[in-house]
């Protein structure tokens, strides 16, 4: 008897496990209704951290927690008073290197050239009076009629005048000739930089205000007038109302029977009465575990993948993290799909 028990005991209990996974099987397809795929997730919508590009101490906040804003609408500014003073001193600057361009490319004036032609021929004269003298004092000299002093002097004069001579005869080709092309391109790159500057400062006095990048409502106002912000510091978060879509997990026997672009029903506890149209909008290529949070008939530990399903919701009644239910009906064919994309229809 002892050795039929054992033999008897075993063969109950994998009855027993067959028997409930039949029953399990029977009550899971019990609750998926005929036809229909229900997938159970939550409500997800991107949000934008809103910052400025430079460090400064914000002057106004025009918007509070709530308020629905449009694409464009100013946000928050701040002190401008170094900003204005910053481009208006590029500016002075840039005007200044382009008069030095202006001098270099239109070269020397004809009365420079004319006053250095002046000089030359007034040295010119002196360097031929003390060539005269210098002369006169080596003949007397060689006569014994003055002494070897005043020769030597005579000739130091001659020698400094025509080295003076030299020198502004020099000036004055150079003022013939004009700049030099290495010194007129120096100036050029030095006024590219100038101007580069003065975009660079008008950009960063636009920048003291930020703008609203997309369609929203203002999540949280984290800082206030008077604070000094950076550009790693958000200001305010603001949550897009457009798309908003239904994070939802597709178990891995399922998977072939929805694709990109299937038309979809979203139910809520919130508004239980009502549907919202939706789309497949996209389908993971990586299984992942069940997460915890989703509230699914399924075993917790099967694989599923991640699927997005896009709402229609114009009233702004889908929140973040609101739990709801999706319907994708399998009948529908791929022909149907995807007509509700970038088209709610509502």
């Amino acid at each position: 008897m002892k050795q039929k028990r054992k033999i008897i005991i075993p063969i109950l209990l994998v009855v027993l496990l067959a028997a409930g996974g039949f029953y399990y099987r029977n009550l899971v397809s019990q609750q998926q209704p005929e036809g229909q795929l229900q997938l159970y997730g939550n409500v997800d919508i991107r949000q934008i951290e809103v910052s400025f590009y430079d460090t400064g101490r914000i002057k106004n906040i025009t918007v509070h927690e709530g308020d629905r804003v449009k694409t464009g609408q100013l946000l928050a500014e701040l002190d401008p008073v170094r900003l204005q003073a910053e481009m208006k001193q590029q500016e002075a600057e840039l005007l200044l290197q382009q008069q030095v361009v202006t001098r270099l490319e239109n070269g020397s004036r004809p009365e420079e050239i004319n006053a250095a032609r002046d000089t030359v021929k007034a040295l010119q004269a002196q360097v031929d009076d003390a060539k005269l003298t210098y002369d006169r004092m080596a003949q007397r000299y060689a006569k014994k009629g003055v002494a070897r002093q005043q020769v030597d002097d005579a000739q130091t004069k001659y020698l400094a005048l025509e080295s003076e001579l030299h020198a502004k005869q020099q000036v004055l080709a150079l003022a013939v000739k004009g700049p030099r092309v290495e010194d007129i391109a120096i100036a050029r790159a030095k006024l590219q930089a100038k101007e580069a500057a003065v975009i660079l400062a008008k950009n960063k006095l636009k920048d003291s205000k930020v703008y609203a990048a997309a369609d929203g409502v203002i999540q949280d106002r984290i800082m206030e007038p008077g604070e000094m912000t950076s550009p790693n510091a958000p200001v305010l978060t603001l949550a897009r109302t457009n798309p908003v879509w239904i994070r939802t997990y597709v178990p891995e026997p399922n998977l072939g029977m929805v694709w990109q672009g299937m038309k979809a029903t979203i139910t809520t506890d919130s508004f239980p009465e009502k549907q919202y149209k939706g789309w497949v909008g996209y389908i993971s290529p990586t299984a992942e575990f069940t997460p915890k949070n989703v509230e699914s008939p399924q075993l917790r530990t099967r694989l599923v993948y991640q699927m997005r399903v896009y709402a229609c919701d114009s009233q702004g009644e889908l929140r973040l993290g609101m739990p709801a239910t999706v319907s994708v009906d399998l009948r529908q064919s791929r022909k149907d799909a995807g007509s509700m994309i970038n088209a709610c229809g509502e």
